[in-house]
């Protein structure tokens, strides 16, 4: 028996959410982002700017990770969520007036952490 040529294509649909999760993301990070860059001061506009723009770049980053992950082998995919973590925390920790090199090793450290949790849950999780 001969089939059709038009084969139907199946459409991925993604749920509430793969859109909730990543705003969610983006307005906790965000208020977090503000708040450590007031330092036991008054709140400014210069703060609310910067976590306005810190929580939409993470939300904007983290949605942009959840539509492509599964086009990368989970390799690259966990060493992109690590990515996104450990420079995430590394900023946020950037807020507090550490050094430099502080900074840098708390982003690394998260980074690792989360690029062997990924590791390990796409691996396990994969058929």
């Amino acid at each position: 028996m001969a089939t059709s040529s038009a084969m139907p294509v199946q459409a991925r649909h993604h749920g509430s959410l793969g859109l909730a999760l990543p705003l969610t993301l983006g307005v906790i990070y965000g208020f977090w982002a503000g708040f450590a860059a007031r330092d036991s001061g008054e709140l400014t506009a210069a703060q609310i700017w910067l976590g306005v723009i810190a929580g939409a770049v993470m939300a904007a980053l983290s949605f942009l990770l959840g539509r492509t992950q599964q086009a990368l082998p989970r390799e690259l995919r966990a060493a992109a969520y690590g990515v996104l973590a450990g420079t995430s925390a590394g900023f946020l920790h950037s807020l507090t007036d550490e050094s430099v090199l502080r900074c840098a090793g708390v982003g690394l450290c998260f980074a690792a952490a989360a690029t062997a949790a990924s590791y390990y849950v796409f691996y396990t999780h994969e058929s």
